[in-house]
């Protein structure tokens, strides 16, 4: 089954985030991220979800561990004013015809 690293971010210009985030492609599928999604929360557009999918857990927790490492650069922090991730194993799926 699917693992899940969703992550809650809070940043002051989405556009400059998404740019940056653009820029990490190769980081990401070098490191397990099997597809994504990015959301914006309604009403409060400063508020960024991410969903990165992976084919194990254990690939989504090196992946946390390597995200901490980007989040604790200077520009991560001039960007992000808040993160929040939680690993999330899927159980149950259902897609609809």
């Amino acid at each position: 089954m699917t693992t899940t690293l969703h992550i809650d971010n809070t940043v002051r210009d989405y556009d400059e985030w998404k740019s940056a985030f653009d820029q990490y492609e190769r980081f990401r599928a070098d490191n397990g991220v099997r597809t994504y999604r990015v959301g914006r929360v309604d009403g409060a557009p400063e508020r960024v979800l991410v969903d990165l999918d992976f084919d194990d857990r254990p690939t989504a927790e090196a992946f946390r561990a390597a995200l901490a490492t980007v989040l604790a650069t200077p520009r991560s922090r001039a960007m992000v004013t808040s993160h929040q991730s939680w690993i999330v194993d899927l159980v149950e799926e259902r897609v609809s015809a």
